[in-house]
């Protein structure tokens, strides 16, 4: 079994060299065979492409780096960086470290012993010790979390997470469409209107950002999503 792992980039020159080497230590379970890290720069404006292209220079193929010409949003970056791969499996990192990487081994064995499609990180299972994140966000989320297990009838704790495991058979059946931040309910509502019991969440490390430390969701990404929850609610 193979893993693509994605990650998104968008202005992150600063924290993306961190975000691959606490990847390199990262130990996978032993049924999986490989694994490639896909970076797709989504037309940042600093120095985020040539800071990944010279780190990767003396890297030995399990890295491949994409560009695209405008900032076109991460649901369109991970879709990119999922259609030039060929893993068995996807796992989607951000690349603001606010996630862990170190939490996609739990995830991946959580799938494997459930034998589900899909794996949901979240921030609000309890287990783990995490820093207080901003109380409104909080909030939203918990009310977007609410609306989506409402509609979809299956109780979720975290609609939000940038953490997703998923097999490449169950993206091939889902057809996104979302180009920014509602592409994280997209993919869970159209997953769960395939099978409802196809999914699992596990409790993952959270480390807040502010908008000033370079917090990329905004309020008008939050309504956003409130739009995209009904769409895919009811709508393919």
């Amino acid at each position: 079994m193979t893993i693509d792992i994605v990650i998104p980039l968008y202005n992150e020159e600063e924290l993306i060299v961190q975000v691959l080497d606490l990847l390199d230590e990262v130990k996978l379970p032993e049924f999986i065979s490989s694994h490639n890290i896909i970076i797709v720069d989504d037309g940042s404006s600093d120095n985020s492409y040539q800071v990944v292209k010279s780190y990767i220079e003396n890297k030995q193929g399990d890295h491949t780096l994409l560009r695209m010409e405008k900032n076109s949003g991460k649901g369109a970056a991970v879709r990119h960086g999922i259609n030039s791969g060929k893993g068995d499996l996807i796992f989607i990192q951000d690349a603001d470290l606010e996630l862990y990487p170190h939490d996609l081994p739990g995830m991946i064995v959580a799938m494997k012993s459930l034998n589900v499609e899909f794996v949901n990180g979240s921030r609000y299972l309890p287990g783990i010790p995490r820093p207080l994140a901003s109380y409104r966000r909080y909030l939203a989320n918990r009310f977007f979390t609410w609306l989506t297990s409402i509609f979809i009838n299956v109780k979720l704790t975290d609609v939000a997470c940038g953490y997703k495991l998923f097999t490449r058979e169950l993206y091939n059946k889902l057809h996104l469409k979302e180009n920014r931040f509602g592409f994280e309910a997209e993919i869970i509502l159209k997953a769960l209107r395939i099978k409802k019991n196809n999914i699992t969440e596990v409790p993952v490390n959270y480390f807040p950002r502010n908008e000033a430390e370079g917090k990329k969701f905004k309020s008008m990404d939050a309504i956003k999503m409130l739009v995209t929850i009904f769409r895919y609610a009811f709508f393919k």
